[in-house]
């Protein structure tokens, strides 16, 4: 029986990984913790708070399995209240507005409508595009 999930991979391009300490880490706040040895050069491990969750990033096995710019695959990240989730709009939309190589390539702007899917069923929400292009959404 599935409990939950231990962590989501996330793809990047070949020599950024050290883009993702930048948005992972400083931008997100996750805390960044080792990978095995064999593979410190290829991989990315954050933690999601005290969860046991993690989202690994990694570079694919071919180039062309990189995200297009359209592409709707994402994990979703829980906030755990409105607060928090318009302080983490604000940090990541900053970081969008800054640039940098490690800058999101896409953000909802804070108080803007988001560029999900609209309806009354959906909780308060945003979504970004980190500097690879990956979707994230993120909810209460």
């Amino acid at each position: 029986m599935i409990t939950g999930i231990a962590h989501i991979n996330l793809t990047v391009p070949e020599g950024s990984l050290h883009l993702a300490d930048e948005f992972y880490r400083d931008t997100l706040g996750l805390k960044k913790v080792p990978v095995p040895k064999a593979q410190e050069n290829s991989l990315a491990w954050f933690d999601i708070g005290t969860s046991g969750q993690q989202v690994h990033i990694s570079h694919p096995n071919n180039p062309s399995e990189l995200l297009q710019a359209t592409s709707r695959q994402h994990p979703c990240f829980k906030i755990g209240n409105m607060e928090g989730l318009i302080e983490l709009q604000t940090k990541i939309w900053e970081h969008y507005e800054t640039g940098g190589d490690s800058a999101p390539v896409a953000a909802d702007k804070v108080g803007g409508e988001n560029s999900g899917a609209k309806g009354e069923e959906y909780p308060s929400r945003f979504f970004a595009r980190d500097y690879a292009n990956n979707r994230l959404e993120f909810s209460l």
